[in-house]
C-alpha cells in the first residue's frame, strides 16, 4: 500500500500540471497578436486604442472595462465592453482604422448633447 501511495502522489501531481508544450502555443500565439497589433499600428492600418478610448467615452454612457483587437477578414476590429450605469453590459466594435462604429450588442447607451461625463477618480 505505502508503494502504490509513492508511485501515486507523483502521478497526481504530474497531471495537474500543465505540460509545456501546452503552454507554450498560446504564449506564443499571443506574442504573435502583439507583434502583428504593434505593426498595423506602426504602418497606420489601425488608430492608438487610447484615441478610441477617449472618443468612445465621450460618446457613449459608462466605462471600457475591457478591450479586444481582432482581424475580420481584411478588416481590424476593436471589440470594446461597456459597463453603464445600469450595470448592463453592451458591446460595441469600432472600425480600428477609422473608429467608425460596425455594430453593437445589447443596449447602447448614448450620451445626450450636453451630458456630462462622469469623472475619472483622482490617482495618487
Amino acid at each position: 500500500m505505502r508503494m502504490f501511495r509513492r508511485l501515486l502522489l507523483p502521478l497526481l501531481a504530474l497531471s495537474i500540471l500543465p505540460l509545456g508544450s501546452q503552454a507554450s502555443p498560446t504564449m506564443a500565439q499571443e506574442r504573435r497578436d502583439h507583434e502583428r497589433a504593434r505593426a498595423a499600428l506602426e504602418a497606420g492600418q489601425i488608430r492608438p486604442l487610447s484615441d478610441l478610448l477617449a472618443e468612445v467615452e465621450r460618446r457613449f454612457r459608462g466605462r471600457v472595462i475591457e478591450a479586444d483587437l481582432e482581424r475580420d477578414d481584411a478588416q481590424w476590429l476593436y471589440e470594446l465592453k461597456i459597463l453603464p450605469p445600469n450595470d448592463r453590459i453592451f458591446i460595441i466594435e469600432l472600425d480600428a482604422a477609422t473608429g467608425t462604429l460596425v455594430r453593437s450588442r445589447g443596449t447602447v447607451q448614448e450620451r445626450v448633447s450636453g451630458e456630462a461625463q462622469p469623472r475619472s477618480p483622482m490617482r495618487p
